[in-house]
């Protein structure tokens, strides 16, 4: 079968590789989509510390079933699905506890073990989820949507509170989707116009572009003179985390998504001082995948509108450059690898 091989940073291959073994318990997948994420475009790179190489990337992935043992799902061969790709231990603290998405032995697909970038993947029947009639395309979607549905739930936000999204990439536009479930009034910073545009089409409230004005002024005219009571971090840099402490109001909550590779300084006594809660979040549960294709079956949120293109297996060299490139133009790459 196909297969996408980062072999070494800014080297992609397409390689014949042999068939997946099913092992028992496990289903045999042909996959279908697949997405891009800025993961994958820092294993490309070479600047994903957890990627050893060669590596097939790739976790945000569609696949119609070709086998399946008997099961008490009701799934059957030909089920269009997605998958949780977040391999935990089930053994460490973390695990026994239930917080499964932050074992501490954690290999999610396509960065500590190959993923899905090939036309035949396996899988355990419990990690399989049924699409409920999604379209392929769609289903490629809910995992990076489902990311940032477990990051806002991180924080009770309640139908009155003013919600700042810092990061207006394709995981700062889902936290948006994610918000406006929760609650009315949603801003939208970033640097880059195109971008902010895409926050306006989702729904975001206001936007503002931190380049051209003043965070904090746009702040205390939107939230009159309050502070935010949720900023969410999309970017991972010590900036953004910095611009979310001051934007934050007394008693509020940060919620940090975007993954640091920078270390960040400042005077911890602001934290005391405001008593902000700070919240981390990594992966995703079962129960934030199972929602998302609720939501999205229900028409409550069009994840479409995230889909910037689509490549052919034989040009994911292009896709991966174009993301690398990107100046904001470009949200969500698909790749197709399967009819």
């Amino acid at each position: 079968m196909k297969a996408i091989v980062i072999a070494n940073p800014n080297e992609i291959e397409i390689r014949e590789i042999p068939m997946p073994e099913v092992k028992k318990g496990e289903v045999l997948l042909k996959v279908k989509y697949v997405g891009i994420c800025g993961a994958d475009v820092a294993s490309f790179t070479g600047n994903q510390p957890f990627t050893t190489y060669p590596r097939i990337p790739g976790h945000e992935f569609s696949a119609e079933i070709v086998c399946i043992p008997e099961n008490d799902k009701n799934l059957k061969a030909g089920d269009i699905v997605t998958c949780n790709p977040y391999f935990n231990c089930g053994s460490c603290y973390s695990c026994e506890r239930g917080f499964v998405n932050c074992c501490t032995d954690n290999r999610t697909m396509g960065v500590q073990r190959d993923g899905a970038f090939c036309e035949y993947i396996s899988m355990p029947v419990e990690r399989i989820y049924d699409g409920k009639g999604l379209s392929a395309q769609e289903l490629a979607l809910i995992e990076p949507f489902s990311i940032s549905q477990h990051a806002v739930s991180r924080a009770a936000i309640k139908k009155t509170d003013n919600v700042l999204v810092v990061g207006a990439g394709p995981i700062g536009l889902f936290a948006l989707l994610a918000a406006k479930q929760k609650c009315n009034k949603i801003a939208v910073a970033d640097i880059l116009e195109n971008r902010l545009t895409l926050a306006s089409e989702y729904g975001a409230d206001a936007v503002v572009n931190t380049k051209q004005q003043s965070l904090e002024d746009f702040t205390k005219e939107f939230t009159d003179g309050h502070g935010f009571d949720v900023c969410i971090e999309a970017c991972g840099a010590p900036e953004t985390f910095l611009a979310c402490i001051e934007n934050a109001a007394f008693a509020g909550n940060i919620i940090l998504i975007g993954n640091g590779k920078r270390e960040t300084a400042f005077n911890h006594s602001v934290i005391l001082k405001k008593e902000l809660n700070i919240h981390g979040s990594r992966n995703a549960l079962k129960d934030d995948f199972i929602n998302n294709i609720d939501l999205v079956a229900a028409g409550k949120a069009d994840v479409m509108k995230m889909v910037s293109g689509i490549y052919e297996i034989n040009d994911a060299l292009d896709a991966f450059k174009a993301l690398q490139h990107n100046d904001g133009t470009l949200a969500k790459l698909l790749i197709k690898i399967g009819d």
